[in-house]
């Protein structure tokens, strides 16, 4: 995010006890009481049903709703306090859940919370890519690498464990040939990436990537990261830099597709903007090297950037439709009608219409009216609603590893 979203995050930091910053998960105000509901897994006398198809998990204030994916039936409800977030694990059963003290691992399908932890200041960013799961904790700088395959017995999975020289909000990404890129930075600068061997020796290094934030994998384990001036990326054992047009052209949040060269990315021009709202996204074709930019004639959140089945990019504005973009020409090829028209929010943990993509199933959160909608990418058509208890702040849900 921009400057002017960083200030803020750090603001709030001083204001609360569980200190967060930008796009990192934090919580806080626990009881003795609601962390017994928690380690329980669920709502107090509530014991888990039988296992849920295809799981969605939505955050609200105070707990985790785990739903049925194709109905979007409401199967439990888990009370864990604080702000939280979650990421898809890399198996067909299990999410990661970001809490004030760490990383948790959800059995969605079982409708648990298991007794799996990454624990450490500041869980930040999960990442899947070629059969691994990457952990990132930027209050410590440590990075974990697991197979989450081995999450099924129940104990935490042996991996790879790598620390940052110094603590920040980082990234971490593990290729097929075990090479690990993770970002540089401390706690007031980010500037680039590295690249370790299998053993953990660096064997490149860019540091021409300020403001280093995100990253997202192409086809043919093309991988970027972004920068305030564009986007860095690495394959084939070698970094290229693809500046944006403008001086100062972020693109902070990337979504990448094993099936497309071409990564999208959100794309911000004002970095003393309170909170910028653009209207343009950026295509990035890690083959050519060109970067393509696409106005949507609406703006809309870090939230809102996904990819289809096919390859094709797909964006939540505001105006509250999917935007459906083809990846090679930029061409907007529909726009799906889903929720009403909405505004970003200053702070970046309040909740927003949320989008989450599975397979051809596309995912929309609706807060304001305590909505959750499930549309077919194919035919534009809401095939599931369901309105919940409260309002949900982020969607995810199992999705096997790449």
């Amino acid at each position: 995010m921009n400057k002017s979203i960083r200030g803020r995050a750090l603001m709030g930091a001083t204001l609360a006890l569980a200190v967060s910053t930008v796009l990192t998960a934090c919580g806080g105000g626990d009881s003795a009481d609601a962390d017994a509901k928690a380690e329980a897994g669920g709502t107090a006398g509530a014991a888990p049903a039988a296992a849920v198809r295809d799981p969605l998990v939505a955050t609200f204030d105070g707990g985790l709703y785990i739903l049925d994916g194709k109905s979007l039936k409401l199967a439990r409800t888990i009370e864990l306090p604080g702000f939280n977030r979650v990421n898809p694990a890399g198996d067909e059963d299990h999410v990661i859940v970001s809490t004030a003290g760490g990383f948790r691992v959800l059995n969605a399908t079982g409708q648990t919370l298991t007794d799996i932890e990454y624990k450490g200041a500041k869980p930040g960013h999960v990442v899947r890519h070629a059969g691994r799961t990457v952990l990132f904790t930027d209050g410590t700088g440590e990075v974990n690498v697991f197979d989450p395959a081995d999450l099924s017995s129940g104990r935490k999975p042996e991996g790879r464990t790598y620390t940052s020289a110094e603590a920040h909000h980082g990234v971490a990404i593990e290729l097929a040939n075990g090479e690990l890129l993770s970002t540089l930075g401390t706690e007031e600068k980010r500037t680039g990436a590295l690249v370790l061997d299998k053993n953990n020796k660096e064997i490149a290094r860019n540091e021409n990537c300020p403001g280093v934030h995100g990253e997202a994998a192409a086809r043919n384990e093309a991988v970027a990261v972004g920068c305030e001036d564009g986007i860095l990326i690495y394959k084939d054992g070698a970094f290229t830099k693809i500046d944006a047009p403008d001086d100062y052209g972020r693109i902070g949040n990337q979504a990448g597709s094993d099936t497309s060269p071409v990564l999208l990315g959100d794309y911000k021009t004002d970095p003393e903007a309170e909170l910028e709202r653009p209207t343009r996204v950026s295509l990035i074709d890690t083959g050519t090297k060109k970067l393509r930019l696409v106005d949507l004639g609406t703006s809309y959140s870090f939230r809102s950037l996904a990819r289809g089945p096919h390859g094709e990019a797909v964006v939540l504005g505001t105006d509250g439709a999917l935007h459906v973009i083809d990846q090679n020409t930029g061409r907007i090829e529909k726009k799906i009608p889903v929720v009403g028209e909405w505004q970003e929010p200053l702070d970046w943990q309040q909740a927003r219409p949320t989008l989450f993509v599975r397979d051809h199933t596309a995912y929309v959160s609706d807060p304001g009216k305590k909505a959750l909608h499930a549309v077919d990418l194919e035919t534009g058509r809401k095939t599931a609603s369901v309105t919940l208890p409260e309002s949900t702040n982020e969607l995810s849900g199992v999705v096997a590893g790449h």
